[in-house]
């Protein structure tokens, strides 16, 4: 009790009615005093957002290429380039696929709680001529999981040369953009717009003819890069 309540309180010629009204005083006083001390003086820190994790396969896992020259490695240096503290995970790993992918995702959720899922896969299904229907099936429990985990997905799409037959291809392609509309998801299209389809082709692959080289790799990142961009704030 604050010392001027106190000699109110003492004071013999204080009337009943103000000796009453003193001691609530002094009561609410104690509270005031007693809840101000229990308010928490600091805000818990802000959580760090988490990384953007790319799960790919050998189109993002820099295959063929020396260490920091491919499309994922470029994005971190943008990153850092434009201040933005988002560290960036590359999972991808060359030969991947849909199902490959989806039995590896639960884990790398738990271990890096991305704020981004880049969902680049699809390609090596194709090549082994597995079931449209199993790669569609893949891909959206993917990003059934990584919502659930709370990540914003971008889904890089991918394309196949022509000889696979006109029908394959072309339902190949429809694939990424049903699942997008579905899921309301931003898709990039194809990730080797411009390279794997450019009259100069030749001039973007390694001599296997399926991997793009280190020339191409910028290319790759500016394909990217503006349907990524509004999911890193």
């Amino acid at each position: 009790m604050k010392d001027w309540t106190m000699e109110f309180c003492k004071s013999a010629s204080r009337s009943l009615t103000q000796r009453r009204h003193c001691i609530l005083l002094g009561l609410a006083l104690g509270i005031a005093g007693g809840s101000a001390l229990a308010a928490p003086t600091h805000a818990k820190p802000a959580v760090p957002p988490g990384p953007v994790l790319v799960l790919g396969d050998s189109l993002s896992a820099e295959y063929g290429l020396a260490r920091g020259k491919g499309w994922v490695s470029l994005l971190q240096q943008r990153l850092q380039a434009e201040k933005n503290p988002l560290p960036v995970v590359n999972a991808s790993v060359s030969g991947e696929t849909t199902a490959g992918g989806r039995s590896r995702l639960p884990a790398l959720l738990a271990q890096h709680k991305p704020s981004v899922l880049v969902l680049e896969l699809g390609g090596n299904d194709a090549l082994r001529g597995l079931a449209l229907q199993s790669t569609q099936g893949n891909l959206q429990a993917m990003v059934k999981m990584a919502r659930e985990s709370g990540a914003r997905i971008l889904l890089v799409g991918m394309q196949v040369p022509p000889n696979y037959g006109a029908a394959y291809t072309q339902q190949f392609a429809d694939m990424f953009t049903q699942i997008a509309a579905k899921e309301k998801l931003p898709l990039v299209p194809f990730l080797l717009s411009g390279i794997g389809d450019a009259r100069d082709s030749d001039q973007w692959f390694q001599p296997d003819r399926i991997h793009p080289n280190a020339k191409a790799q910028p290319h790759m990142l500016e394909n990217v890069w503006p349907q990524l961009r509004p999911l890193l704030k």
